[in-house]
């Protein structure tokens, strides 16, 4: 394992924030694993953080320790029974051509999760989801490398403590595990999941009269490609704020005055609220929307107000300055407190 200095992130977030790792290395295999710790204790205890996909991560400044690339591969079909296959995944691996993988072997389950940029060892620690879907409704278990015991950790489901865009790893286990592969628990037979958002409507717009889970994840990648910008040709991470929960009661005295206001009952009496409805319906000044904002090179972007850009060559600081703003405004408009999704390093 070679290990870099004073190297550029830029290549490594979607973000395209220009700043600086103090070290950086790539992990090609398992056996990379142990020289992670020994690395760090051999230069003070350096910090270490591990990337995938960089694509929900903002860096506001140059890094003063270790960067590790999760570049770990393969896919492989571990087991199968009267219902499922169980499809291990490496870290490493892009989440979308596991989809698109998924998709070629008749692998039920992950097609509404189709186009979400990032690597397959992100997936589990941020719950990603989509479209009525997230990784605990498809998860078996997971293996990780404990950084300072050295040893590796199967995790199962309860395990991974999930929650909504949350898991064990982004709290109590923070910093403590590499993550190298997922197992998925996915379906013989289809369940067809097309009730939440627009997937019928661009199913019918599509033309499509026998549905399948290949004509399902066209229809997300359609969905997702008219709203949201790719990060190969301006800067961004996806949703940089979660849909907050409130109670039902505050919402229905919220659509009293936001008659428009567009929530979803999740149960118990809760209302989850969609917060790109919230940005776009305020703004830096009255009468005005975050949507479409742009402040240098850092903005809201035109069709999704709940993703924030890079223009150019915004600094990490000036995204992040942007987003303080926004919560504020939707706190003072609303009286909603909205939390960011984006890791903020």
């Amino acid at each position: 394992m070679q290990i870099q200095q004073n190297i550029s992130l830029k290549p490594y977030n979607t973000f395209g924030i220009n700043v600086q790792a103090q070290y950086f290395a790539t992990i090609n295999h398992i056996n990379d694993l142990p020289q992670l710790a020994a690395f760090a204790n051999a230069h003070n205890n350096l910090p270490l953080t591990i990337l995938g996909g960089g694509s929900n991560i903002l860096f506001t400044k140059n890094y003063a320790g270790v960067i590790f690339k999760n570049n770990l591969q393969g896919n492989t079909l571990m087991a199968e029974d009267d219902n499922y296959y169980y499809v291990k995944s490496a870290a490493g691996e892009n989440w979308h051509q596991f989809v698109l993988y998924c998709l070629q072997h008749n692998y039920a389950g992950v097609e509404n999760l189709s186009l979400i940029p990032g690597n397959i060892g992100a997936s589990p620690m941020q719950n990603i989801g989509a479209y009525g879907v997230e990784i605990k409704n498809i998860f078996h278990q997971l293996e990780a490398w404990h950084i300072n015991d050295q040893a590796m950790v199967t995790f199962n489901q309860a395990d991974c403590r999930f929650g909504y865009r949350e898991s064990v790893f982004k709290h109590q286990y923070k910093g403590q595990f590499v993550i190298t592969s997922v197992t998925f628990k996915l379906l013989k037979k289809p369940v067809f999941n097309t009730s939440y958002g627009a997937i019928q409507q661009e199913l019918d717009k599509m033309g499509v009269t026998e549905i399948s889970i290949q004509n399902i994840s066209q229809a997300v990648i359609n969905i997702r490609q008219g709203k949201l910008p790719d990060p190969a040709v301006i800067g961004n991470a996806g949703s940089f704020f979660k849909n907050p929960t409130i109670p039902a009661s505050r919402f229905n005295q919220l659509k009293k005055q936001f008659e428009n206001i567009v929530g979803y009952a999740t149960g118990n009496d809760m209302v989850k609220v969609a917060a790109g409805w919230l940005i776009e319906h305020c703004g830096p000044t009255p009468g005005t929307s975050w949507k479409g904002y742009r402040q240098g090179d850092a903005g809201c972007n035109k069709t999704q107000a709940l993703v924030l850009v890079n223009y150019a060559n915004a600094k990490g600081s000036e995204v992040y300055d942007l987003s303080t703003q926004i919560l504020q405004s939707v706190q003072n408009t609303f009286g909603i407190a909205l939390e960011r999704e984006v890791n903020i390093m």
